[in-house]
């Protein structure tokens, strides 16, 4: 594995602090509040690429489970929502993967986009169900996706195409 150049590490430190500060902008929203993390991991992974933007998804988790505050309203680590937090790191490398599997596609990134979001909805919405479970609470299947899902769709495909946008127009800014 190459050795990452110090350009790097603080790109991907400006990453991982701007999911941090998204994180933190939160609308409580049931079990699973509205924030800013997916526009963040969305725009690190567009930017930075596969290995940097996962390295900046995984700084910002890191933070988090070893006891800062980095998650929604200034919060150490929820169990109950955590599944969510793991899923940024498939949505960033699909996100980044796909333009680099796709690159003469311009429709690439926001599939990209797409496919991850789905996939950290899944690992989240598994994980939330487990979690439940043990707790001796059983939601089902139906429930679960009120509750964790449903809600975020809009929301999350506004912070996608605002991400996609901003992305096309800082990429030649960000090598």
């Amino acid at each position: 594995m190459k050795a990452l150049k110090t350009k790097d590490v603080a790109l991907i430190g400006l990453f991982a602090a701007l999911t941090v500060i998204c994180a933190w902008i939160s609308i409580p929203l049931g079990p699973v509040p509205v924030t800013l993390q997916t526009f963040a991991v969305f725009l690190a992974a567009a930017l930075l690429g596969p290995k940097r933007g996962t390295l900046a998804v995984a700084v910002y988790i890191f933070l988090g489970v070893v006891g800062l505050p980095v998650f929604s309203g200034f919060k150490t680590l929820n169990p109950l929502t955590f599944g969510y937090v793991l899923g940024f790191l498939p949505l960033g490398m699909l996100t980044a993967m796909a333009e680099k599997l796709f690159p003469k596609t311009r429709l690439a990134l926001p599939l990209g986009m797409a496919m991850g979001l789905l996939v950290c909805y899944l690992i989240g919405t598994v994980w939330f169900y487990y979690v439940m479970h043990f707790r001796g609470t059983e939601y089902g299947f139906g429930k679960i996706l009120s509750l964790c899902v449903v809600p975020f769709i809009l929301p999350d495909l506004v912070k996608l195409s605002l991400a996609w946008f901003l992305s096309l127009k800082l990429k030649k800014h960000v090598k």
